[in-house]
C-alpha cells in the first residue's frame, strides 16, 4: 500500500518560495508582487507574505517604484539583493584547477585559477591545495555575511552520483573515491562531468538572475559539445541535463567517425576526440607531441597555420572539421535535438566556418526536410563548467530555500 507523505505548512511554504525564486531568476525584467502572483497563480496575500520573508532575509530587495498609469498604485519591482546567498564552483581540468564563488544575482564574488598541466598530476596534491584555498575563502565569505548554499565540482571524466571518479583519461586518473578528500566532505560537494556542468551554465535563470534572453530559453533543449584536449558532450532536454541510466550520457567525443582511424586515449579507434581534440590536431599536424602538444601556444600556432592555408595543418583541420560534422549529425539523429552549442577551442571558429558547419550538418541529418539545425558558439564564458558547478551549488537554495533561511535565523 502506498504511503502518502503528509504535507505540512512549512512544506507548502517552501514549495511556494521555490516557485517564486524560479520566477524571479528566469525573468530578464524585474517583476512586482502583482506580476509574480499572476505568473505563479498564487494569491496576492500569499505572495506578499513570501516576498516579505525573502526581503527580511536579504534575498530580495525593492527597486524604485514604477508609475505605469495615471491611476493606481505604483508598481514596485523586486530584485535579487546580492551579497547574501552564494555557491561555490570547483573545476579540475587538463590545464589547471581552481574555484569561483557565484552570487545569486549572477555576479562573481571571488575566483582563483592555477594554470598548470595536470596530465598525470598527483590527485592528493591537487585536492589538498584546493582544500587550503577554499578554507581561506570560506572564512572570507562568513565575514562578508554570505550564506553558502552548496558546492559543485566539474571533472573531465566519468563521475558517479556518490562522488566516485571512474576515469579521467586526459588526467591519467582512475578509480578515485572523491569522498576521501576533506574539501569534498566538508562542503558536501556535488561531483559531475564537466560537460554536464558547462551545459547547465547555458540555462538562463537556472540558479542565478538572468540578465538577457540567452542562447536558449530556461526550458530549452540543446546538445552541448565541449572541445578541449578531450571532447565531451551533454544533452539537455526541456531545461534538464539528460544524465542517462548511470550518469554517463553525452560522451560525444567517443563517437566513432572513422572505424580504422587513429587510436583514441579510450583505447578505441576513430573517435571524434582522436581527430578534433586540441592535442590530437597538433600532434597529427606534426607541430608538437606529448605535453607540448597540449599547450595553448601549440594550438594557437596550429590555428594560425590553418587559416594561413599552410600544409599539413590545413588538411588536418579539414579532417577534424568533417569529424565534428559527422559526430554532430549522429547526435542530432539519435536525440532529435536540433540546437548545438559548441564551447572550447572549436568555439573560436570564424563566422564563415560556423556557417559552413551548420550547412553541412543540415545537409546530412536524416530529417533535413523537416528539421532546421542550429550551430551556436559560446565565447562569452571563459570556463562555463566552473560557472555551472557553482550554479549546481546555488540550485540547492532555489529548490529548498526554507532550509537555509531557517538555519540563518537560528544562527
Amino acid at each position: 500500500m502506498t504511503t502518502l507523505k503528509r504535507i505540512n505548512q512549512d512544506d507548502l511554504r517552501n514549495h511556494n518560495l521555490s516557485v517564486v525564486l524560479n520566477q524571479v531568476l528566469r525573468s530578464p525584467q524585474p517583476l512586482s508582487r502583482a506580476d509574480l502572483a499572476k505568473a505563479t497563480g498564487l494569491t496576492k496575500a500569499t505572495m506578499s507574505l513570501l516576498v516579505s520573508l525573502l526581503i527580511e532575509h536579504g534575498v530580495l530587495r525593492e527597486g524604485v517604484p514604477l508609475v505605469q498609469a495615471v491611476y493606481g498604485r505604483p508598481s514596485t519591482p523586486l530584485i535579487i539583493a546580492g551579497g547574501r546567498v552564494c555557491g561555490i564552483g570547483i573545476q579540475i581540468n587538463t590545464d589547471g584547477y581552481g574555484y569561483t564563488v557565484l552570487d545569486l544575482d549572477g555576479s562573481t564574488v571571488a575566483e582563483r585559477w592555477v594554470d598548470r598541466n595536470l596530465h598525470e598530476a598527483d590527485a592528493d596534491e591537487i585536492f589538498a591545495d584546493l582544500d587550503a584555498m577554499l578554507l581561506d575563502q570560506e572564512k572570507t565569505l562568513r565575514e562578508q555575511g554570505y550564506i553558502l548554499t552548496g558546492t559543485g565540482i566539474a571533472l573531465p571524466g566519468l563521475v558517479t552520483e556518490d562522488a566516485h571518479l571512474i576515469v579521467a583519461r586526459n588526467l591519467g586518473w582512475e578509480n578515485i573515491d572523491l569522498m576521501q578528500y576533506d574539501v569534498i566532505k566538508r562542503l558536501d560537494v556535488v561531483a559531475g562531468n564537466e560537460s554536464n556542468m558547462a551545459a547547465t551554465a547555458h540555462l538562463p535563470g537556472y540558479a542565478t538572475q538572468v540578465h538577457d534572453e540567452g542562447m536558449v530559453g530556461p526550458d530549452g533543449s540543446f546538445i552541448y559539445v565541449s572541445t578541449d584536449i578531450g571532447i565531451g558532450g551533454a544533452i539537455v532536454r526541456d531545461g534538464k541535463v539528460v544524465d542517462g541510466e548511470h550518469g554517463f550520457a553525452g560522451e560525444v567525443g567517443h563517437l566513432p567517425v572513422q572505424l580504422d582511424g587513429p587510436q583514441c586515449r579510450c583505447g578505441r579507434h576513430g573517435c571524434l576526440e582522436a581527430f578534433a581534440g586540441r592535442r590530437s590536431m597538433v600532434e597529427r599536424a606534426g607541430l608538437a607531441s606529448g605535453d607540448a602538444a597540449a599547450s595553448q601556444q601549440a594550438i594557437d600556432m596550429f590555428t594560425q597555420a590553418v587559416f594561413d592555408g599552410a600544409e599539413p595543418m590545413h588538411n588536418v583541420y579539414l579532417k577534424a572539421f568533417d569529424a565534428m560534422v559527422s559526430a554532430i549529425v549522429s547526435t542530432i539523429n539519435l536525440s532529435d535535438v536540433d540546437t548545438v552549442i559548441i564551447g572550447g577551442c572549436w568555439a573560436q571558429l570564424p563566422a564563415e566556418e560556423r556557417e559552413r558547419m551548420q550547412a553541412e550538418v543540415q545537409r546530412q541529418i536524416l530529417a533535413r526536410d523537416k528539421v532546421e539545425a542550429h550551430i551556436l558558439l559560446t565565447r562569452d564564458m571563459l570556463r562555463p563548467a566552473l560557472i555551472g558547478a557553482a550554479q549546481i551549488g546555488l540550485r540547492k537554495f532555489v529548490d529548498n530555500p526554507l532550509a537555509y533561511l531557517t538555519a540563518d535565523s537560528v544562527a
